[in-house]
């Protein structure tokens, strides 16, 4: 579907006169809110630079999110969702102009039972922790911990759970419980769909996760029910090693030690740790200038087997925090690790930009030491250990990488992938292009079911183009696609 930017901006206007109770964003902070972290990709920055929604539309319940859709739909006007805005890649970023529906205001917690809860997709991570960490009173008058979210990204202050569901992976607890599309993570959302008179329809896994990570383009999700964990008082450490060797073997070893309940292991080598030295003043004396560090984040009775592991792997810990000093200081290491850690490098060195990698559980560590020698300080190592969504222990890279030209970070990209390293590439912002990798049929079928007329985020889902032949080969039995619930 083509979009005349002249007719979309009028039609936004209009829509925007017809609801005058919603709350509106018309003034220069569209610009803002049309925006994510796009520009941590020099070629994000060049593609996307100058994209503007025509307005934002900031519902606070659904009734206001039904009228804006339905308002949408009756004028042809593209829907770009938005939630916090945390996203790396153009998820956020309308090519076409059109609405902007922000749902930060969209944010209650449901309800929570036990190990399982249900939340708007507007609500903040941070917030959706602090009321299921309440804890439950006991028999005899004392609270437990109560529960956690499994995973989240290091921008859990702000980010919202449905944005991490829409244009997320996996984060801090994906150690584990691997990404949020392993099973069990995502147990059921609530979606709407796009038309003058929207439907609303439960999905249950696994065919909710047909709507994870595609950027909001093939359906509007309003709620999620997610497993929980159960929270722990964790401790924060940073372990610093003077060799690349037994840095990565530490962590490893870390990552995979069963007694030890653990919720991060992050290993940054050198010259990472002290681009963060430089970028984050509050960090100095945390780490040794010149070497490899590994974030920590242990349950506060597991700090005994983590410093046998430190010993044995002539560590040094050389930044330690226990519970309560992380919650008086209302700072996290968590806000150091993941894409965080690119965030901050980016500020001392401007030339940098990163790539995503997924390394195959078993020979991981070997491939890390071997691309490392490959490639040189061309590529700064940066890997988060996880499991992957079969349990296998394994790390995820984001790597930084000294930027030269888009042919040679091609190159590096495909060194990897060469090497058997599966490579998310960030530096696209077509959901098959990146994560996906190719059409996904279920996905472009689901598209055209909750958005018949192509509005949301349009332009982002490549398969959308190929949308009359993937029905055509369901209907020839050449393809077999998911049966969703009926509206």
């Amino acid at each position: 579907m083509s979009f005349d930017p002249h007719q979309v901006r009028a039609g936004t206007a209009a829509l925007v006169q017809a609801l005058p109770a919603l709350e509106w964003i018309t003034d220069a902070r569209v610009e803002r809110l049309s925006q994510d972290f796009y520009w941590f990709s020099p070629v994000l920055k060049r593609e996307l630079d100058g994209l503007r929604a025509d307005a934002v539309a900031r519902p606070k319940t659904e009734d206001e999110i039904r009228a804006v859709v339905a308002g949408c739909a009756r004028g042809g006007l593209p829907i770009t969702v938005r939630g916090s805005g945390t996203g790396n890649y153009g998820q956020c970023m309308p090519l076409h102009g059109g609405v902007v529906l922000d749902l930060s205001a969209y944010n209650q917690l449901l309800w929570h039972r036990g190990g399982v809860a249900r939340a708007q997709a507007g609500i903040r991570m941070m917030e959706m922790d602090r009321q299921t960490q309440q804890g439950v009173e006991g028999p005899d008058g004392r609270r437990g911990l109560g529960w956690e979210l499994r995973c989240v990204p290091s921008t859990f202050r702000s980010a919202t759970l449905g944005g991490l569901y829409g244009g997320g992976f996996g984060g801090v607890g994906s150690i584990n419980h691997g990404p949020l599309a392993s099973t069990g993570n995502v147990l059921g959302v609530k979606a709407m769909s796009i038309e003058p008179e929207p439907k609303t329809v439960e999905l249950r896994a696994p065919e909710a996760l047909l709507l994870h990570h595609v950027y909001g383009t093939n359906g509007l999700v309003l709620e999620l029910e997610v497993g929980l964990a159960p929270a722990h008082p964790w401790l924060e450490a940073i372990v610093c090693f003077p060799g690349f060797d037994a840095a990565i073997e530490f962590a490893d070893a870390l990552a995979g030690a069963p007694g030890l309940v653990k919720k991060s292991v992050t290993l940054l080598a050198a010259p990472i740790p002290d681009l963060l030295l430089q970028a984050v003043p509050v960090l100095a004396g945390a780490m040794q200038p010149g070497s490899h560090a590994v974030f920590v984040l242990v349950a506060d009775h597991a700090e005994a087997g983590l410093q046998q592991l430190v010993a044995e792997f002539g560590g040094t810990v050389t930044y330690r925090k226990t519970p309560d000093e992380v919650k008086k200081s209302n700072r996290t290491i968590v806000e150091y690790t993941w894409n965080h850690t690119t965030l901050h490098a980016m500020k001392v060195d401007k030339g940098l930009t990163y790539i995503q990698s997924g390394f195959p559980a078993g020979p991981h560590v070997a491939l890390a030491r071997q691309l490392r020698a490959q490639l040189g300080d061309e590529v700064l190592v940066h890997l988060e250990f996880i499991r992957t969504k079969e349990g296998a222990m394994t790390c995820s890279g984001l790597q930084l990488v000294r930027y030269s030209s888009d042919e040679r970070l091609n190159a590096v990209m495909q060194a990897h992938r060469d090497a058997g390293v599966y490579i998310a590439n960030p530096h696209v912002w077509r959901v098959e292009d990146g994560k996906q990798g190719e059409v996904n049929p279920d996905v472009v079928a689901s598209k055209l079911r909750f958005d018949p007329q192509g509005l949301l985020n349009p332009g982002k889902l490549r398969g959308w183009e190929q949308r009359d032949q993937i029905m055509a080969d369901a209907a020839a039995g050449r393809v077999s696609l998911a049966t969703l619930p009926r509206f």
